[in-house]
C-alpha cells in the first residue's frame, strides 16, 4: 500500500467515525423523545478507490409490527377514556346509590315528607316541607337532563375540533410525503422527516385508527380501519358543522345535527360498520348520537312515570282530566306523544309551590281546591304517598315490563347508570394496561443508552486507530523529506 493510499483510507475512517459519534450522541439525546427511532450509520467500501470506507446513508430502525400494535392500543385507550368520562359524569348527574343528592334519595325524601305531613296535616311547616321536597325531586331531574345535554354539546364541539385538526394533520402528512420523496431522491437523510411523520400518524391514529401502507420513494398511504381513504397521494377533506347547543329533540336523522363527510361523501358515524370506528372521534359521535339519547330516554321515563302517577284517576278527587297533576310538563299536563326532554321540563305544579304564589295546603285539600278544607284531613296526603308506593306498569319499557313502584323506577335508573359506568371504567383499566405494555415493548426496541455508549467506545477506538495511521504517515513523510 502506498503512503497516499494509507492516508486516504485513514481519512475516510476518520470521517466515518465522526459521523458515527454524532449519530450515537443524537440517539442518546433523544432516547425518550416521542416518535424518535434509533439511527445507525450504513457503511461500505469505497467503490471509487477500492480502499477505505464511505458513508452510504443513515438507517432508521423501527419495528412496524410493534408500532402498529402500540397504535391500536393508543386508539383503544383514547376511545375508552372518552366513554368512561361520559359515563362517570352521567353517574355524578343522577347521583350514586345512597348519595344525598341522588334522584333516588330525593324521591325517598319526598315520600318521607308526605308521611310526615300526613301525621300532622294542619302543620303549614310540614306541608311546605313536602312541597319543597317535591320541587327538589323535579329539580334533580332537571339538573341531570341539563347536564346530559351539556355533555352532548361538548361532544359536538369536540367532534368539530377533531375534524379541523385531522384536516390540518392529513395535509401535513401529504406535504411530508412529498418532502421525504424529494430528499430521498437526492440521497439526503430523511430520518428526521420520518420521525415527524410518525408523530403525526400517531395523532391521527388516536382520533381515527389507521392502517399505514408503504408507497414508493418513502411515501405512505393512510386508510382508516373502516376502509376510508385518509391519505393516498392527496389528503382527504373531512367536513362537519357544529351547533351552539344541543337539545334533546335534535338528531342527525331530522337534520338538526351534522353528520360527517369525507370528501363530501356522507359516512356512517356509529355502529360496527362505521368507517371511523375506534378512536376518540367515533367515541364522541357515540356519546352525542347514541349514549346521550338513550340516557335522556331513561330520564324522561322516570319523569313521565312521576307525572302519570299523580295524574291518574282517583288520586286527587279535585283533579280535572286534562289538567296538570302534582308534577307537570313545564306547567302543563302530560301530552301524548310526549316530546323528548321531558326530564328537563319536569316541574312542580305552581298551585302547591309557595315560591310561585301557590299554597302548600292544596297538598292536603286538593290541587284544584278553592278552600283549605278540614285541617286534620290527611286523606289526600296518604293518597299521594300511595301513588308513589303502588306498583304500576310504566308507559315505556325502559326499565322492564313489570309493575314497579316509583322507588324501583328511580333505583333502576341509578343501577343502569352505575353498571354502565363500572363497565366503562373496567374497559379503561384494561386499555390503559395494554397501552402501557405496548409502549414498554416499543421502548425496548428503541434506543438502549448502554448499548449506545458501548458503540461510542468502539467508535473512539476506530478514530484513534485511524488517527494513529495518519500520525505514522506523517512520520514517514518527514523521513522522506529529510533524505
Amino acid at each position: 500500500m502506498t503512503i497516499s493510499a494509507a492516508f486516504n483510507s485513514a481519512m475516510s475512517g476518520l470521517t466515518a467515525a465522526s459521523r458515527a459519534s454524532g449519530l450515537v450522541s443524537e440517539n442518546i439525546a433523544n432516547a425518550l423523545t416521542p416518535g424518535y427511532a434509533r439511527r445507525s450509520l450504513e457503511l461500505s467500501s469505497n467503490l471509487v478507490t477500492g480502499r477505505g470506507v464511505q458513508v452510504v446513508g443513515v438507517t432508521r430502525h423501527s419495528d412496524p409490527v410493534l408500532v402498529a400494535n402500540r397504535r391500536a392500543a393508543d386508539s383503544a385507550h383514547g376511545s375508552a377514556s372518552t366513554l368512561s368520562d361520559f359515563h362517570s359524569n352521567l353517574e355524578n348527574l343522577v347521583g350514586r346509590s345512597g348519595s344525598v343528592n341522588s334522584i333516588s334519595t330525593r324521591l325517598s325524601t319526598f315520600e318521607n315528607k308526605l308521611l310526615t305531613a300526613a301525621s300532622m296535616p294542619d302543620s303549614a311547616t310540614r306541608l311546605d316541607g313536602a312541597s319543597a321536597a317535591a320541587k327538589d325531586l323535579a329539580l334533580s331531574l332537571n339538573k341531570a337532563s341539563d347536564g346530559l345535554q351539556a355533555s352532548r354539546t361538548r361532544a359536538d364541539k369536540s367532534i368539530n375540533t377533531q375534524v379541523n385538526r385531522l384536516n390540518d394533520v392529513l395535509q401535513t402528512v401529504q406535504d411530508l410525503n412529498a418532502r421525504i420523496q424529494s430528499v430521498g431522491t437526492q440521497q439526503g437523510n430523511t430520518a428526521t422527516l420520518l420521525d415527524q411523520r410518525q408523530l403525526l400518524i400517531d395523532e391521527i391514529n388516536e382520533i381515527i385508527p389507521v392502517n399505514v401502507i408503504n408507497r414508493e420513494n418513502g411515501k405512505v398511504a393512510l386508510y382508516s380501519e373502516g376502509g376510508a381513504i385518509l391519505v393516498d397521494g392527496s389528503a382527504a377533506q373531512l367536513s362537519f358543522t357544529p351547533v351552539n347547543a344541543t337539545k334533546p329533540h335534535m338528531t342527525v336523522g331530522n337534520g338538526l345535527l351534522s353528520g360527517l363527510k369525507i370528501n363530501d361523501i356522507p359516512v356512517q358515524t356509529s355502529g360496527d360498520n362505521t368507517a371511523i370506528r375506534g378512536g376518540t372521534l367515533a367515541a364522541q359521535f357515540e356519546i352525542r348520537d347514541v349514549l346521550s339519547t338513550e340516557a335522556q330516554q331513561d330520564l324522561d321515563a322516570v319523569a313521565q312515570d312521576l307525572i302519570e302517577r299523580f295524574e291518574a284517576a282517583g288520586v286527587d278527587p279535585t283533579h280535572t282530566p286534562g289538567q296538570p297533576g302534582l308534577f307537570t310538563d313545564a306547567g302543563a299536563a302530560l301530552g301524548s306523544p310526549t316530546a323528548s326532554g321531558l326530564a328537563g321540563r319536569l316541574a312542580l305544579n305552581a298551585a302547591v309551590d309557595p315560591s310561585q304564589g301557590g299554597q302548600s295546603w292544596k297538598l292536603r285539600a286538593g290541587l284544584e281546591a278553592t278552600d283549605p278544607g278540614a285541617p286534620g284531613d290527611a286523606t289526600l296526603l296518604k293518597a299521594f304517598d300511595k301513588a308513589l308506593t303502588d306498583a304500576r306498569a310504566m308507559s315505556t319499557d325502559r326499565f322492564g315490563t313489570g309493575a314497579l313502584t316509583a322507588g324501583e323506577v328511580s333505583a333502576g335508573l341509578l343501577s343502569r347508570v352505575a353498571q354502565n359506568s363500572n363497565s366503562a371504567a373496567q374497559t379503561l383499566t384494561f386499555s390503559a394496561a395494554n397501552k402501557t405494555e405496548m409502549e414498554r415493548l416499543e421502548l425496548e426496541t428503541g434506543v438502549d443508552t448502554d448499548a449506545e455508549l458501548q458503540s461510542l467506545m468502539l467508535v473512539e477506538r476506530a478514530y484513534a486507530a485511524n488517527a494513529r495511521v495518519i500520525e505514522t504517515v506523517n512520520g514517514l513523510m518527514d523521513t522522506l523529506l529529510r533524505l
